[in-house]
């Protein structure tokens, strides 16, 4: 039986990879910081839960430990940034925190996780289209926009690393979806992101490690 690491997983594109990982076969940990969430509606001997927040090392370790090997790494966990609407109204705190937690935290959780990961083994960092440079015509989320592309670069160079120990790593926009960072207009349902994540998943091997691609398998301009 494969197992698999999904941070931030007690709700939206999480509570769902989770669902769908474990109908497909998979022995799922599943982490949240500080509420099960959507997590107590499992009833399922394939899965464990953690209380992990991905800023803290000790909480990432105790979690790692407690895992034989890892076959496929999702690092799902983040946060939203308020979408400043401009230069004057950008909150510096927060917006290092917001860096810290979606480029930083995902890198120290493969870091710690690395000595699980074996030759055929998939790595999932969960980006966006907003970390992409060539997109970015309307400006505006600041911290957002950066924490992503931040993101693609860490894991951009780490590829070659990885590639070395035979594991492939993806880079994914699971889409705009209808989930509490997504909000109410979003055009996809967490399951049908999921479902395109989860395809992909299925595909990726180590040709088409460190692509930077749509839940749909469409490409994207960094």
């Amino acid at each position: 039986m494969k197992t698999a690491l999904v941070t931030g997983a007690n709700r939206g594109i999480g509570l769902e990879l989770t669902a769908q990982l474990l109908e497909a076969g998979y022995n799922v940990h599943a982490t949240y910081r500080s509420s099960k969430g959507g997590l107590d509606g499992f009833e399922n001997s394939e899965i464990s839960t953690h209380k992990m927040d991905v800023r803290n090392e000790n909480e990432i370790s105790n979690v790692i430990q407690s895992i034989e090997s890892l076959d496929l790494l999702i690092n799902n966990a983040g946060v939203a940034d308020g979408r400043w609407q401009s230069i004057s109204e950008i909150d510096m705190e927060h917006a290092l925190e917001v860096l810290n937690i979606n480029a930083v935290s995902p890198v120290l959780v493969t870091q710690q996780a690395l000595p699980k990961l074996t030759s055929g083994s998939k790595v999932v960092m969960m980006s966006s289209l907003m970390g992409s440079i060539s997109d970015c015509r309307s400006g505006r989320s600041y911290a957002y926009r950066a924490s992503k592309t931040a993101l693609n670069m860490f894991s951009m160079a780490m590829k070659n690393e990885l590639d070395d120990a035979g594991i492939s790593l993806m880079i994914m926009h699971p889409g705009w979806v209808e989930t509490d960072m997504g909000g109410p207009n979003a055009p996809l349902s967490t399951k049908e992101s999921v479902n395109g994540i989860m395809q992909r998943i299925e595909e990726q091997n180590m040709s088409l490690s460190g692509r930077y691609v749509e839940f749909d398998g469409s490409p994207i301009e960094w």
